[in-house]
């Protein structure tokens, strides 16, 4: 009698950032975060769609407000994008001028390319808005070994921004 032999590949998952710790590196401290319930439309959908060339999976994504005070800091997004296989799980902080301050990547769950986690990479993301061209190759650099991680991010990232000039006004 065969005995069926059962093999687990291995798991890579790396958590780097709770919501609340992306949100005090993203913000200065003195910021509160009052979460932000939203849930899209076919119509506001559509518009995202179009307004970033990126598909919208999640008819309720999480946003916070940033508030200093009661005046409006800016907007915190915690998003989810494929990487090769499996899903990476980021932070995307955008001032009330909707200018990109920074991007956090929370857990990485791929085998390969967690150098999408590197400041210096991350801090190209710095002073974009929506609008900008933001394209793996030309404004935002590659990392080898890491392209489909660096796209999807950088993709994530143009249709939050649609999102926020588009819903959060």
């Amino acid at each position: 009698m065969t005995v069926p032999a059962l093999v687990a590949a291995p798991a890579y998952a790396v958590q780097y950032l709770t919501v609340k710790q992306a949100q005090e590196a993203l913000f200065p401290s003195g910021v509160r975060f009052v979460p932000y319930p939203l849930e899209l439309d076919a119509a506001q959908r559509e518009a995202i769609e179009e307004a970033s060339g990126q598909r919208v999976r999640e008819r309720k994504p999480q946003v916070w407000q940033a508030l200093a005070g009661e005046r409006p800091a800016g907007w915190f997004f915690v998003d989810q994008v494929i990487g090769k296989h499996e899903f990476i799980t980021y932070a995307l902080a955008v001032g009330p001028e909707g200018v990109v301050r920074g991007i956090e990547v929370m857990d990485y769950r791929e085998t390969y390319g967690g150098e999408i986690s590197n400041v210096e990479w991350r801090r190209q993301f710095a002073g974009k808005r929506h609008g900008d061209d933001l394209k793996l190759g030309s404004d935002i650099r590659n990392i080898s070994g890491a392209t489909l991680s660096c796209r999807n991010v950088t993709n994530g990232v143009k249709r939050l921004l649609a999102m926020r000039a588009l819903v959060l006004k």
